[in-house]
């Protein structure tokens, strides 16, 4: 049976880092008055707070404490969204270069992802939602109605980035950034745990060239 014209569908985005999803997904949310959810800044914020724990990143059952302990809450606001862990507003502390670092080992543990998983598909029953991350369209939201698979080089996207954190770490370059993002690729790529990978049905769009409107 189609269904109607106003029913709300989900939206998955998924792709490697600096490939421009969460600029894109906000906007997609706006223009469409739905709730852009950003994985990767749930992801972020356990790994704040076992930075802050003092944590072992290579301890599972340490870090499934963390998540599961946490309140995280993504709230809407013009131009994209505020996160707050247990009630902190952590938007810009989570975006630190040491947090980017660690984000990819701790985003690899199962339990960690488990959690976090079932987070997100309890927001995506709700229909009318935007998600980006890594695993959405494989994993989070498999029977999403469209599903957008975004890449660029990883020169692009090291470019992007380096505008981004240029005003807060000077000593930041182009070429290192590259080889952040290689590694971070390869890691994302290769964890045994909901990898990064294209969905079967999902569009691809490379960025390259275009800009995010």
């Amino acid at each position: 049976m189609n269904r109607p014209l106003t029913h709300k569908i989900n939206v998955a985005i998924d792709g490697p880092a600096g490939a421009g999803k969460s600029t894109v997904a906000r906007l997609v949310a706006e223009k469409l008055g739905y709730i852009y959810v950003d994985t990767g800044a749930m992801y972020r914020t356990v790994t704040l707070k076992a930075l802050r724990d003092g944590a072992d990143l290579k301890d599972a059952a340490a870090l499934r404490r963390i998540a599961e302990r946490l309140d995280i809450k993504l709230l809407p606001e013009s131009g994209g969204q505020r996160v707050l862990m247990d009630g902190e507003d952590v938007t810009e502390k989570i975006r630190s270069a040491e947090v980017t670092a660690a984000v990819s080992t701790v985003a690899s543990v199962p339990e960690v992802r488990r959690i976090l998983v079932k987070l997100q598909q309890d927001m995506a029953l709700r229909r009318g939602v935007v998600m980006d991350g890594r695993d959405i369209g494989t994993n989070v939201m498999p029977d999403a109605e469209v599903k957008v698979f975004m890449t660029a080089s990883v020169r692009v996207r090291a470019e992007r980035r380096w505008k981004e954190i240029r005003g807060q770490d000077p000593k930041a370059t182009v070429e290192s950034l590259m080889e952040a993002i290689e590694r971070r690729d390869r890691a994302d790529s290769e964890r045994e745990t909901s990898p990064l990978r294209r969905a079967d049905d999902a569009l691809l769009l490379d960025t390259s060239h275009i800009s995010a409107e």
